[in-house]
């Protein structure tokens, strides 16, 4: 028989339960990338996380005869309803044993928790960030996760959500570059290079991590403008642009993060990471007392870069802002050798940009979706 139990986030012991449970589940699957374990335990706590100051969550596990062998969270997001006119409920954190019965109730766990808010619809899997990763993975197992950025899982976890009467939102698809492969026309150069002689728009470059917490705000502004009409948009408050810069100042070269100004103010953005998922395996998601150093060197040795953050104003889309992006982002490989690219999670909603890719040289290669159900 299962039973639900409800996690209180105050509690270390069940805290714990619901962070390990995966561990389990993904014991000999080479793709998997375990979670960031501080990040995790900031996302469950309602003093750490800033999506608490204006919306809710809760977090379950399911248990047969005393053993997990399920979790799941439910939350809303009042800042994306208020935004967009919805009355949305979201799911996040699924895990599960291959356990249809098990599944099942943690799904109505789910509904019962968004009828009791009058909501309407259940989307997911959805988190609390940009960087949390949209949807379930329908496609690309064979190949690794790249770092917590998006969400991995076995292909029957996609039958067990199916069960539940969930069909399609909308799907994430992320390509992969290649060095050799990935060269631009030399017009796309130069397009660039006579934008920024005209002055219209710059290219700023970052050496150090206080260099790029001076800009912190207006990329912050720069987000909440150059998304406003992609699927996935939801306006972050200052303290959450403030919360993920701050996560991503933790596995960040400085030099990967480049921004487009326009005057003084942010109009786009690109931003690299070099891939740590073989650092985060090794260390089992632990960062303290010395997983931080396998991280650190990781960087060094990783011939993969995630590009998860390229956007431009629309108004600067046609004034050569897609040139300067597209531009540096060559540059990227060139001046730091890296061999491959991950273009992770681009929306099917965002037709040019998928477009652009694949006429670069790009190849899809993960897919991930985020399914709906109406209540």
């Amino acid at each position: 028989m299962i039973k639900i139990e409800h996690v209180d986030p105050r509690n270390k012991a069940q805290v714990r339960r619901f962070i390990e449970l995966p561990f389990r589940i993904y014991a000999n699957h080479p793709q998997w990338v375990p979670p960031i374990i501080s990040d995790l335990k900031a996302q469950m706590n309602p003093d750490k996380h800033p999506f608490y100051e204006h919306s809710e969550a809760d977090f379950y596990l399911a248990v047969r005869d005393g053993r997990d062998v399920g979790r799941i969270c439910a939350n809303v997001n009042n800042n994306s309803n208020n935004f967009h006119g919805t009355r949305i409920a979201q799911f996040y954190f699924f895990e599960c044993e291959d356990d249809l019965e098990a599944a099942t109730a943690l799904f109505e766990q789910v509904y019962e928790w968004a009828r009791e808010r009058g909501l309407d619809k259940i989307v997911g899997p959805k988190g609390f960030g940009p960087l949390d990763g949209y949807g379930m993975q329908v496609e690309g197992y064979e190949h690794r996760q790249m770092m917590t950025m998006m969400n991995y899982n076995l292909p029957y976890h996609v039958r067990l959500v199916e069960a539940q009467g969930f069909t399609k939102e909308v799907d994430f698809v992320s390509c992969h570059l290649e060095a050799g492969v990935f060269k631009l026309p030399e017009r796309i150069h130069s397009i660039a290079e006579r934008v920024q002689q005209r002055g219209t728009l710059r290219v700023l470059r970052f050496n150090t991590k206080s260099e790029l917490k001076s800009w912190a705000k207006r990329i912050g502004k720069a987000y909440n403008q150059a998304f406003v009409n992609n699927w996935e948009y939801v306006p972050l408050t200052e303290r959450e642009i403030e919360f993920v810069l701050g996560n991503i100042l933790t596995i960040a070269d400085p030099r990967l993060i480049k921004v487009i100004a326009h005057e003084d103010e942010a109009v786009g953005f690109l931003f690299g990471f070099p891939d740590l998922s073989a650092a985060i395996q090794r260390t089992k998601g632990r960062l303290f007392p010395f997983g931080i150093f396998d991280l650190l060197g990781e960087m060094k040795r990783t011939e993969w870069v995630a590009l998860n953050g390229v956007g431009i104003l629309p108004e600067f889309q046609g004034r050569g802002g897609n040139a300067l992006l597209y531009s540096e982002m060559e540059k990227t490989f060139s001046e730091f050798h890296f061999k491959h690219a991950d273009l992770t999670q681009v929306a099917e909603t965002a037709v040019q940009m998928r477009a652009d890719l694949i006429n670069v040289g790009g190849v899809a290669y993960k897919n991930h979706r985020v399914f709906q159900r109406p209540l």
